[in-house]
């Protein structure tokens, strides 16, 4: 069976790493209106389907990433994105070591929710040894520690009509003429609820550091990198993301990425 896993990982990032890699080279492309750019739109959304009913087939809701040992963390976890956010209200919160940062939960819940980096940590945890795959080609086992985010939405009561979880966030990605834009991302209510799927605080021993995310940063162990929103200020349960950005669940998903973007 372990070795079924990791063929299925290996041939599902294959799939996805190929998809992605047509939106890497040729994102700017989708802004035209041509017919060949509609084609490859609609390509690139029938692979990410292909991706999420495979993953759902092959590994049902609850299938675990590999895990991995304390001996296989060979290097740091490489930082890649915004590594040093230079918002003033981010660089205000890291002055204060994030005594005044909360996570507010919010959208389709009984209860919304304002919680420090304390009260997170205060709650029951889970560590987990993982690899992380960035859609630029590279990978790093890195030990993570944090909430399972399931327990942060039952304490929320999510309500029955959410799908999905919109990941809101404090690092400017760019600005345009509307002002500044943060990254946002989201998944749905299956993986939201992944034993695996985590808010994390920690980091190989010891506290998340800036570069990769402090004070929280999601992590997904399913999906791709891009689908781990660092910097994390608020969630959102929506029962759709259609008026959220441009209405592809993500900024990077706005932008020609796979929404599902499994591995």
């Amino acid at each position: 069976m372990a070795g079924f896993r990791i063929n299925r990982r290996r041939f599902l990032s294959a799939a996805a790493l190929g998809a992605s890699g047509i939106a890497l080279s040729g994102c700017d492309a989708f802004d035209s209106v041509s017919d060949t750019d509609n084609r490859v739109r609609h390509l690139l959304e029938r692979a990410n389907d292909l991706t999420y009913r495979v993953q759902r087939l092959l590994g049902g809701r609850d299938s675990l990433a590999q895990e991995y040992t304390e001996a296989d963390i060979r290097q740091p976890q490489r930082p890649n994105g915004v590594t040093s956010p230079n918002d003033d209200t981010y660089k205000g919160l890291l002055a204060n070591n994030f005594a005044d940062w909360r996570l507010e939960v919010t959208g389709l819940v009984e209860k919304p929710l304002s919680l420090s980096r304390e009260q997170l940590v205060a709650m029951p945890s889970r560590t987990q040894i993982t690899r992380h795959d960035c859609v630029e080609g590279w990978s790093c086992i890195a030990k993570w520690t944090g909430v399972p985010l399931s327990l942060v939405l039952d304490e929320a009561k999510v309500k029955p009509q959410a799908r999905y979880a919109m990941f809101y966030c404090l690092d400017t990605i760019e600005e345009d003429e509307d002002g500044p834009i943060k990254y946002y991302g989201s998944i749905d209510m299956i993986d939201a609820r992944h034993p695996q799927t985590i808010l994390a605080y920690g980091l190989n021993g010891g506290p998340l550091p800036v570069a990769n995310g402090a004070p929280l940063r999601v992590r997904v162990e399913r999906q791709l990198g891009y689908k781990m929103p660092k910097y994390l200020r608020g969630i959102e349960l929506v029962s759709s993301f259609e008026d959220i950005g441009d209405g592809r669940g993500g900024y990077w998903e706005d932008r020609g990425y796979d929404w599902y973007g499994g591995i």
